[in-house]
């Protein structure tokens, strides 16, 4: 088939880009901007283009007609190639009903990641860890990494494996064969306005899974999980920094030992290497880092991961979407603690309701317990100082958020 991506740059859409040509179809796509993906897609020989006014769309199918147009849930229903493929007559789908297409006309077996936390991370251990064992998979994982694309499609595999979002739904698409599930806390007011309606999801999708393996407290907190769930309550000892990154690490050998491919022994000595993967903690430089988090429990469980590594840690923080800091703002209290100092930015914003107002940096920190150690910073030159003057005296500058932090120390610090 001949595949047009829409917001093919995304850490969703990107993966499945890969996947796609892997598996024989012919491909091209576009974005408003250039990003990591792009430029991974483009060595690999992949059709690009920046901008989506929907004129490279009309030439692309007037050229050779497009069989089907995959797009982002971040596209809006007025945006310009969307109207324009249903014009044209085009099957259109979001990026999951197409993966779904692909895992069924494949025969593969679906691993599933799912969770609030700790997807990315997981899903690219046990894409490490089959690889170490020399198990041929195919999988798609939201972010880049150092040992493969994003996404790939192996005709030799039984197993696909797959970073399964719960926004807007996207899980809810999937029939795993087996799943694991991360971490359960309430988030995506967007998509969910209720707690029950996100702990509702959770059940249905364990529901749909032929296998689930999750933590007891997640069980217990979303309730009434499906008898044939594997509740874990023990973490691993495992040769891995961060408590979070043991705990997903214990999924990842669980669900091995679930599909009975490999030895313990060997399970653990590759997951001992397991390298990380792009913004999960990712080390960018001396005494610098970059990480993902945007939840009061992604940042504790990352802070507490930095600490292992150094008795001096600083953080730089853009919280994400005034909507979700609306619902936050009360769960942020003793967190930073084990950070000596907190640079606190404006919140990034992305899907706001126009009639909430933003919060600003004061309201968001009134309840922290270290509050005395918050600058309340802005992008410029003096915070780049004060990243570089923490960093020549030995301390680890940890920079997270899931908006425009990353790109902003990428280029500071090139």
């Amino acid at each position: 088939m001949n595949i047009y991506f829409s917001g093919l740059g995304g850490v969703g859409i990107g993966p499945l880009v890969e996947i796609a040509r892997d598996a024989g179809h012919t491909i091209m796509g576009s974005d408003l901007s250039e990003s990591l993906i792009t430029e991974e897609l483009r060595e690999q020989g992949v059709t690009v283009t920046i901008g989506q006014d929907g004129s490279f769309l009309r030439e692309s199918h007037i050229a050779t007609p497009i069989d089907w147009f995959v797009y982002t849930s971040a596209l809006p229903s007025d945006h310009a190639e969307l109207v324009l493929a249903n014009e044209l007559g085009i099957r259109v789908s979001k990026r999951d009903e197409f993966l779904a297409y692909i895992i069924q006309e494949k025969d593969l077996k679906l691993i599933a990641i799912a969770g609030t936390h700790g997807k990315t991370t997981t899903t690219g251990m046990m894409i490490w860890t089959m690889k170490q064992l020399g198990i041929p998979i195919s999988y798609s994982v939201g972010t880049t990494i150092s040992f493969g694309p994003s996404g790939q499609f192996d005709p030799k595999s039984e197993y696909f494996i797959y970073e399964c979002d719960e926004y807007d739904r996207n899980f809810l698409n999937f029939h795993p064969y087996l799943s694991l599930i991360t971490a359960i806390d309430y988030d995506h007011p967007d998509t969910y306005p209720t707690e029950n309606q996100y702990t509702a999801a959770f059940k249905e999708f364990i529901s749909q899974s032929e296998h689930t393996i999750m933590w007891r407290t997640d069980a217990d907190y979303i309730e009434n999980v499906d008898e044939k769930a594997w509740i874990l309550d023990a973490v691993l000892t495992l040769p891995l920094a961060g408590a979070h990154n043991r705990r997903n690490a214990t999924l990842v050998s669980k669900a091995i030992e679930y599909l009975g491919v490999a030895k313990d022994d060997d399970v653990v000595t590759a997951l001992g290497t397991f390298p990380g993967t792009d913004r999960r903690f990712e080390r960018i430089g001396d005494n610098l880092y970059s990480d993902y988090g945007h939840h009061p429990k992604e940042i504790a469980a990352t802070l507490q991961l930095a600490r292992e590594l150094s008795d001096h840690v600083v953080l730089v923080y853009q919280p994400h979407q005034n909507r979700r800091q609306t619902r936050i703002q009360k769960d942020y209290l003793d967190q930073f603690e084990l950070a000596d100092e907190i640079y606190w930015l404006p919140t990034y914003l992305s899907r706001e309701d126009p009639d909430e107002p933003i919060l600003t940096p004061e309201e968001l920190t009134q309840n922290i317990t270290n509050k005395a150690s918050i600058h309340i910073a802005q992008f410029g030159d003096a915070l780049w100082n004060d990243i570089q003057k923490a960093r020549s005296e030995g301390k680890l500058v940890l920079c997270m958020g899931a908006g425009t932090i990353d790109n902003w120390v990428r280029e500071r610090n090139a």
